[in-house]
């Protein structure tokens, strides 16, 4: 009644605009770790497996903020969420510009990891103050700022970073962040609030689930080094246990969990997770393992790239990406999910096992990186439309949700696996691991992946309509 009485006031292109500049910033914070983390490496004194942590915590963290983001702007409206949700990204922005050392570079990310939540917000503001047909081109142009703001930021952090600092690498995105805030507070109007009768946050499953995802990242991390302290990787892997254990008691006792682990149960669900996290595995391998290969020194058996070579040689790859969801969306409806799936795990596996065998020429890793983000894009945005379509209308949220969390764990396991093979193929009193340690990392990768098509074998043929 309310809101047929009190209708949302509707936004123009000013607001629009001010989203869109939201998008572009954010997406340039959220990558520029990737190319220049062989410089972070250096800089900072980690080693690769701290290296694969630093790549994943922000990741870790959006899983976690965007279920609650979600419920916080239905229940005290989208604009007011989004504000506060930004403030916290640009203490991480700015934690991360400071940062002195690892920890509060990690703090930083961790701080960061909110932004994830922004996109979706972004689109509730815009889906209540727009008419259907305007909403669609309106989230369609958010998004597409988003990932041209990450590509925009893969290609000048490089640059940035050694032109100026690695701190100017996170303070210009983040000044930038904080001016369109400013902006979208400025111009966007006020949403009214939800529902505030519903059950509610599962926060204790959130906290036992934070503390899985870290551990579980803790625990590879220390692999390489189980013979010097084992008593540690003992006690970490007793304290997962724990969680594990203590998060599937509290969801299948929640009455508003935050993964529903009786649906994991059903056929469709747990094959869709399954593939997802092998196929995550495989691209976050490509995605650590590449930019090092490239910042290997020339006289040893790399390329001695530094972080703007590094960006640009990545660019093919984001590029692919974004590509990657529409073709993947387009296939599932014509040729349906499995065809779809079953495509991008050949093509993985192939790259993975491919760059394995040669990568002596710098176009070797561009076009093997480029070929995974295809096949991840691919397979990502099949598994999710099949999810979705393989369920009641409404259990849409909660069955993607698992697909969500499966596909953050299986980026964070390849990326701190990557790390651990690195740290382990590292001979004592050197700075590069052996050639080996990368061969091996691209073919446990592409074997990995391979099996899947096992799994792959059984998914339903179509799309359920």
């Amino acid at each position: 009644m309310t809101a047929t009485l009190a209708p949302p006031v509707r936004i123009g292109k000013a607001a629009v605009g001010a989203l869109g500049m939201l998008a572009v910033a954010t997406g340039a914070l959220e990558s520029v770790v990737t190319p220049t983390l062989p410089l972070l490496q250096r800089e900072l004194d980690m080693s690769p497996g701290e290296g694969a942590l630093l790549s994943v915590m922000l990741l870790i963290t959006g899983a976690l903020v965007t279920p609650v983001a979600g419920k916080f702007g239905d229940r005290y409206g989208g604009k007011r969420v989004l504000i506060r949700l930004m403030a916290v990204v640009c203490a991480g922005g700015l934690a991360s510009a400071l940062a002195p050392n690892l920890p509060v570079l990690l703090l930083g990310q961790v701080l960061q990891g909110a932004m994830v939540g922004a996109l979706p917000l972004s689109f509730i503001l815009v889906r209540k103050h727009l008419p259907a047909g305007e909403s669609k081109v309106a989230i369609g142009v958010v998004s597409g700022l988003f990932v041209g703001g990450g590509m925009a930021g893969t290609l000048a952090a490089g640059p940035v970073a050694e032109g100026l600092s690695r701190h100017w690498m996170f303070a210009l995105p983040t000044i930038a962040v904080i001016g369109a805030t400013m902006l979208v507070n400025r111009l966007m109007p006020h949403d009214q609030p939800g529902r505030s009768d519903d059950i509610g946050v599962d926060w204790p499953g959130l906290v036992l689930l934070s503390g899985t995802l870290v551990t579980l990242m803790l625990v590879l991390a220390l692999a390489p080094d189980i013979g010097s302290q084992p008593l540690v990787l003992g006690a970490l892997i007793v304290v997962l246990a724990a969680f594990v254990t203590g998060w599937v008691a509290v969801e299948r006792r929640a009455a508003s969990p935050m993964v529903d682990l009786r649906m994991l149960a059903r056929p469709a669900i747990w094959k869709s997770c399954v593939l997802t996290f092998v196929i995550c595995v495989g691209t976050a391998v490509a995605v650590y393992l590449v930019p090092q290969l490239f910042a290997v020194p020339a006289d040893e058996y790399g390329f001695g790239a530094g972080a703007t070579e590094i960006g640009f040689f990545l660019l093919p790859g984001a590029v692919a990406a974004s590509l990657a969801g529409p073709i993947g969306g387009i296939g599932a409806r014509r040729f349906g999910s499995r065809a779809v799936v079953t495509t991008g795990i050949v093509i993985m596996a192939a790259a993975l096992i491919a760059l394995a065998a040669v990568h002596t020429e710098a176009w070797h890793l561009v076009i093997g990186k480029m070929m995974i983000a295809l096949a991840n894009g691919l397979c990502v945005t099949a598994m999710v439309t099949g999810t979705a379509t393989s369920v009641d209308q409404g259990d849409t949220g909660i069955a993607t949700s698992l697909v969500l969390v499966t596909r953050v764990i299986g980026f964070a396991v390849g990326s701190q696996v990557s790390g651990a093979i690195l740290t382990a193929g590292t001979p004592s009193g050197s700075d590069v691991p052996a050639e080996s340690a990368f061969v091996t990392g691209f073919v446990i990768a592409g074997a990995v992946t391979a099996l899947s098509l096992l799994v792959a074998r059984t998914m339903n043929k179509g799309v359920k309509e």
